[in-house]
């Protein structure tokens, strides 16, 4: 009997690569089989062209404020001027644009270690605690555009709503659950510190250090996490970042002339971050498929209107950071 060869990194690296762009081709295929291309284009011309050059202002503002919370986050492993700070953010987000699985989430604490002289792995330990924030963050948006604000949509699809909240509540118990795990990790070296040693004791000596090591640069990343009165401050720095996106997403919007109260791009932000997180380049299709179920299920918008929109807000999201960053680089 032939044993079949296995496959060498540089094929499972080729193989995954034409998944992820099959992935998006389809999506993006989705996204506009029901569209007419020609309408599309009038809805882009009508656009306001003042509310996209708001949104496109916020949107860079956005970056601003990563990068000040993100310095934050660091303090506790060592200081880091703004300026080196911003850079690695927008070249981290313009690699996530440009090449998939979320490549920049790696590149950006490894730029800004080098540059600084911190520990790499403590450094990607905040870029999780950053996630963690940002779901939390538009959780608790969503969650009070649910209780404390009447939708008031005209046509509703209640179907995808309920699937949003349920969805909605199944992120924030894991959210809430990981956030638990790693206060306990980074509050209890002793238990941590037991579990290395076991792995240590099952893997050779050279190995074994050096995965010591690393947890234990990790944990010093985690440093927030132990400090309550630091963790509450990195909570409050993450509702301007993520009202500053809530003005971006609601301004594309208005500019195309789709009915939507402020407070409703909370609701856009929930699905977003959903079709964000398909591991495409540039979260191409995702993104586009997301907010077009967004406006045409909740604000009933033409679905002509709902892809020019989706696409002029794409556009905004992710070419400016990436020109800059490619700057940058």
């Amino acid at each position: 009997m032939l044993r079949r060869k296995p496959l060498t990194p540089s094929v499972r690296s080729h193989l995954r690569t034409a998944l992820i762009l099959l992935l998006a081709g389809g999506l993006l295929a989705w996204f506009l089989s029901s569209a007419d291309l020609r309408e599309v284009w009038r809805e882009i011309r009508r656009a306001r062209a003042d509310m996209l050059a708001l949104g496109l202002v916020v949107t860079l503002l956005t970056y601003v404020l990563r990068a000040l919370r993100w310095q934050y986050l660091l303090r506790p492993i060592g200081r880091t001027s703004f300026v080196n700070a911003f850079r690695a953010t927008v070249i981290g987000f313009a690699a996530t644009f440009l090449l998939p699985a979320r490549a920049g989430e790696f590149l950006r604490p490894y730029l800004l270690a080098r540059r600084e002289g911190l520990s790499a792995t403590a450094a990607f330990a905040t870029i999780i605690l950053e996630r963690l924030l940002d779901t939390i963050t538009v959780l608790l948006l969503f969650a009070s555009f649910v209780l404390a604000f009447d939708p008031g949509m005209g046509a509703v699809d209640a179907r995808v709503y309920g699937a949003i909240k349920a969805g909605g509540l199944a992120v924030a118990v894991i959210s809430v659950l990981t956030f638990g795990a790693l206060y306990y990790l980074a509050g209890h070296p002793a238990s941590l510190q037991a579990t290395v040693a076991l792995v240590e004791r099952s893997v050779p000596g050279r190995i074994g250090g050096a995965v010591a090591r690393l947890v234990k640069l990790f944990t010093e990343g985690l440093a927030t996490v132990r400090q309550p009165g630091r963790l509450l401050v990195a909570v409050a720095l993450s509702f301007p970042l993520w009202l500053s996106i809530a003005t971006s997403v609601w301004a594309g919007t208005l500019a195309f002339h789709i009915e939507m109260p402020y407070t409703g791009s909370f609701l856009l932000m929930a699905l977003l971050v959903v079709g964000v997180a398909v591991p495409t380049p540039g979260a191409v299709g995702g993104f586009h498929q997301a907010y077009r179920i967004g406006v045409t299920s909740f604000y009933a918008a033409p679905n002509d209107r709902a892809v020019g929109a989706a696409l002029v807000l794409h556009a905004i999201s992710f070419l400016p950071v990436t020109i800059i960053g490619i700057f940058f680089l």
